[in-house]
């Protein structure tokens, strides 16, 4: 088996490559967050229908998932990031130009095509280029640089949008797919020359169903995906959906102060994505503890919103969910650090696609309840954003029931990983200040 991969300089170029490709697909991913009222107007439609772009665009990313962490394990990612890089620009400039809401609908699909291939590729490149105890710290600032992309969502195409319309707006967010299409072609590598994957078994039916059959055998990236599916889920209908309308329409703000909140989601768990990094990083202990008490904290605010008496929350209510969601992304970002040691080296691709269905099946399913109660109630979001809770309870008790299994499994991995001696890794060229831990 080849040493760790050392890291340095040339590791950070490449997976800032890849990393940036992912910056912009989630752009593209969260554009209709800002324009649901936009669309809603544009195609003539209703909540239900509106709700559709998004369950569609979720759907096929879902779907894709199990997909694409195979093709990543067999093709590599170079190849998958090119596809994945195409069909999310044609999807957003077919988004730009489409005349009704079938063809929007087309494109939004073709466009969560392309963004499927995306995320476990960064996750791939991560493993491949940087030694396995900065895994968790490259993960969350995977994770820090994909809400970034929905910051850019939020503060500049919201308002470019409103200025120059729906199709410049989005055509021209389109350019940003082919700005980072040319490094991509040009300079990305699947892996560091000598730390290549060894003995690749073939493509084939039987490979497709022993990869997939062996993951999911894995307790660790089962309790991944439910991580995964508990935590992220109320922040991306926040974001992608529904948190724009319910702001201005059930809480009565204006565009501008609801697109500040939804910044403010963004900036939150930005800075809570670095601090679950190093955390988890430290101490492998506090997975749990942090996912479930994100889970918890996040109830607790959404409750608290919806249930308020009167007809309005006070702001400095709606500012705590806020910040309390953006703990969401980060806290599902620990799912994948369950499945990743549960898992060797050929197999994380297969193992990241499963975990990564999670909260994706829960926000697909979220997404269009809300749609479905609220026609069925009258825009009651108080009824219609009670769906969550059903979720969460579903996930909580999956991850308590899986977890104990799955932390014996790992402490007996890295028990008999102590007792066979292996090769030394080579020394971590990151320099460190005297004083200060390596992160």
């Amino acid at each position: 088996m080849p040493a760790d991969p050392p890291g340095g300089r040339r590791a950070v170029a490449v997976w800032g490559i890849g990393v940036a490709v992912y910056f912009v697909a989630v752009i593209f991913r969260t554009s209709l967050g800002v324009a649901g009222l936009d669309a809603a107007d544009r195609f003539h439609v209703n909540a239900s229908a509106l709700a559709t772009f998004s369950l569609l665009q979720l759907l096929v990313y879902a779907g894709m998932q199990i997909p694409v962490g195979l093709m990543v394990d067999r093709l590599g990612t170079k190849k998958v990031l090119t596809l994945g890089a195409v069909l999310f620009t044609v999807g957003q400039l077919g988004f730009a130009l489409s005349p009704s809401y079938g063809t929007a609908l087309a494109a939004r699909a073709l466009l969560g095509c392309g963004d499927a291939m995306t995320f476990i590729s960064v996750l791939r490149l991560g493993t491949r280029w940087f030694p396995a105890r900065r895994g968790p710290l490259m993960a969350q600032l995977a994770g820090l640089v994909g809400m970034a992309g929905n910051l850019v969502s939020t503060l500049v195409l919201a308002p470019v949008l409103h200025g120059v319309g729906w199709t410049a707006a989005f055509a021209g967010s389109a350019l940003a797919g082919l700005v980072v299409l040319v490094p991509l072609v040009l300079f990305l590598r699947d892996h560091p020359e000598g730390y290549g994957p060894t003995g690749a078994p073939r493509a084939s039916g039987g490979f497709v169903r022993r990869q997939i059959r062996e993951s999911w055998a894995e307790p660790g990236t089962r309790l991944g995906l439910w991580v995964h599916f508990t935590t992220q889920f109320p922040a991306m209908v926040f974001l992608l959906l529904w948190g724009m309308p319910f702001l201005v329409e059930a809480q009565g703000l204006s565009r501008t102060t609801a697109g500040g909140l939804l910044t403010l989601v963004v900036a939150s768990n930005m800075a809570l994505g670095l601090v679950y990094g190093q955390i988890v990083g430290r101490r492998q202990s506090a997975r749990i503890p942090l996912a479930l008490g994100t889970v918890g904290l996040t109830a607790l605010l959404w409750a608290t919103v919806i249930g308020y008496p009167g007809d309005r929350a006070p702001m400095w209510l709606l500012v705590a969910l806020c910040l309390v969601l953006g703990g969401c992304g980060p806290a599902s970002m620990i799912g994948f650090d369950f499945a990743r040691p549960a898992n060797p080296a050929e197999r994380q691709g297969t193992a990241s696609g499963i975990t990564n269905m999670g909260g994706f099946i829960a926000s697909m399913t979220t997404l269009l309840t809300v749609g479905i109660l609220l026609d069925a109630t009258g825009d009651n979001y108080r009824i219609a954003f009670s769906a969550v809770f059903v979720l969460e309870a579903v996930g909580v008790l999956s991850i308590l029931r899986l977890r104990p299994l799955a932390l014996a499994r790992e402490r007996d991995r890295e028990r008999a990983r102590a007792t066979i001696p292996g090769p030394a890794a080579p020394p971590d060229p990151v320099p460190t200040r005297p004083g200060r831990a390596p992160v």
